[in-house]
């Protein structure tokens, strides 16, 4: 047995030894191997550290810690850091212990409880979930060790957290699916409404923009005291904590000026270390420098620093920011329900997520409570790079004929992305139909009968399974892919989603749908005629 206690300044060599054996010198948290700052955790208010004890030897087994200042100081806030058994020890129940331990410390001084299991280790996704986590989350590629690495976000919650949350935010389309699934995880009612109309920024005019000088600090705080109430972007760092706590965090502002004045300014911490940037608070005098400043901290972090991975909590109830973050690249990674305190409620919060360098997520072993909700994310994070290509690909189908660019976009963002090598059997013949292929790149076969006799094919720029939106039931002919093919998928459930939200899109589909189905029996008609 272990006997689990705070950690002590004579354990922490042993505590640097254990991590030193589950992960190797390629640590995404450096200051887990450095003793000097252990010691820091053991004695700041800000953090809870923790070990397990063999009760015989009083050898140090296992180790893990509570972090309290990840939100701003009054959101109540609490990540559970790293959870590491020396390898000796596992498979005895000890990462149990300290995870029960953690909850039992911490139960009465926070709302919102945040882990980041890692997506290749179901060992800690495990004691998450048998702790009464939910799933909201899966963030691609964020930890940086020996190569970039994903985690998922489990969520649980504590005191009145669930009672303060503010009711029906309003999320874009490509938040809401995301938004249904962390509800339901966590046993909510699904309340989100779809907000189809709210534009992004405008891109802003000519401003001077540069980082935050000391000199800078009092106009820039009198320029946030008068937007507080107003903010749509959250994290653990404020103007107001003071400047110099700001330089501490090494977190910096990039201001924009028209002249001499101050007009508004982006926050921002960057971790050299994991090369990733956190927004954490934007401010502004109006609409106009937003997306500017956003769209230049993209840019200098792309090619001045060397950022690989940035992120952003976003309110629910902001669809504007969520908007123009997308159109910068952002995707949602998390839904966070009543994460972050605002006047006397709490906000749900989307976690956006740019990925700066290639797509590779390696090997990822997800446990059945959190497998659904990744997936969802990974397919959007994969899609994104055809999406103008589906869109372009619409305007040449005669089943879209007449969309126009926002509505083909839109219908772009319903669709998943397939790919077939030469050879596969994308349906067979009697498979239920329930899924319309817009067909990018290769060559489709379509076969019938035992002997599969060949009776057409369907070409890059067209549409397969599109009669089964009307005729639903199972498929009449078998679809083998003759070369290498992608294809843009559109379920008909996702489909009619959509077409709930924006009839204008469905009214549009099905006329084209069913003046193509006349076509064809016009053309029936004549053959028998003649």
């Amino acid at each position: 047995m272990a006997t689990i206690r705070r950690a002590r300044e004579s354990d922490l060599e042993q505590v640097r030894e254990i991590f030193l054996a589950s992960y190797g010198e390629a640590y995404a948290y450096p200051q887990f191997y450095d003793v000097d700052m252990l010691k820091r955790m053991v004695f700041s208010e800000h953090t809870i550290l923790l070990v397990a004890v063999d009760e015989t030897t009083d050898r140090v087994l296992g180790t893990a810690s509570m972090v309290f200042d990840v939100g701003g100081y009054t959101d109540l806030i609490g990540e559970f850091g790293r959870l590491a058994v020396h390898p000796d020890a596992r498979h005895r129940g000890i990462g149990h212990q300290l995870m029960a331990a953690r909850i039992e410390c911490v139960k009465d001084r926070i709302h919102v409880g945040l882990v980041e299991p890692r997506a290749s280790h179901p060992f800690s996704q495990k004691i998450a979930i048998k702790h009464g986590f939910a799933p909201v989350g899966f963030l691609p590629m964020k930890l940086l060790l020996k190569r970039r690495e994903s985690v998922t976000l489990v969520v649980r919650y504590f005191q009145d957290a669930l009672t303060l949350r503010r009711n029906n935010p309003r999320v874009v389309p490509e938040v809401h699916r995301l938004a249904g699934a962390a509800l339901g995880s966590i046993g909510l009612p699904v309340d989100a409404i779809v907000d189809e109309q709210s534009a992004p920024y405008p891109p802003g005019a000519d401003f001077q923009l540069e980082e935050l000088t000391t000199p800078d600090y009092a106009a820039l705080l009198r320029l946030e005291r008068g937007r507080i109430r107003h903010r749509e972007i959250f994290g653990p760092m404020a103007l107001h904590y003071g400047l110099f706590k700001l330089k501490a965090r090494h977190s910096n502002y990039l201001l924009a000026r028209e002249g001499s004045q101050v007009v508004g300014a982006v926050g921002f911490i960057i971790d050299k270390v994991e090369k990733a940037v956190r927004i954490f608070e934007l401010v502004s005098t109006s609409d106009e420098p937003i997306r500017l400043l956003l769209a230049e901290l993209l840019r200098r972090s792309r090619e001045t620093w060397g950022i690989e991975y940035m992120d952003v909590d976003v309110s629910a109830h902001a669809p504007r920011m969520q908007r123009t973050l997308l159109e910068l690249g952002f995707l949602p990674a998390a839904y966070i329900p009543a994460m972050v305190f605002h006047d006397v409620e709490r906000l749900d919060v989307v976690k956006m997520v740019r990925i700066l360098v290639p797509w590779d997520l390696g090997h990822l072993v997800l446990v059945p409570e959190i497998k659904p909700l990744a997936e969802l994310v990974i397919r959007q994070f994969k899609s994104r790079d055809v999406l103008p290509r589906i869109a372009q690909a619409t305007a040449a189908m005669p089943l879209f004929a007449g969309l126009n660019a926002e509505q083909a976009n839109r219908l772009a963002a319903a669709c998943t992305v397939d790919r077939f090598p030469a050879g596969a059997r994308i349906f067979h013949e009697g498979q239920r139909a329930d899924k319309v292929y817009l067909l990018l790149e290769g060559r489709i076969s379509i076969r019938v009968g035992e002997t599969e006799k060949s009776v057409g094919s369907v070409h890059a720029g067209e549409c397969l399974g599109e009669v089964s939106l009307l005729l639903s039931g199972s498929r009449s002919a078998t679809a083998v892919a003759r070369t290498d093919v992608e294809a843009a998928v559109l379920t008909h459930e996702v489909l009619n989603e959509l077409i709930r939200l924006r009839p204008d899109i469905g009214l549009i589909i099905y006329r084209n749908l069913a003046a193509g189905i006349s076509h064809k029996l016009r053309r029936s008609d004549l053959r028998r005629v003649d």
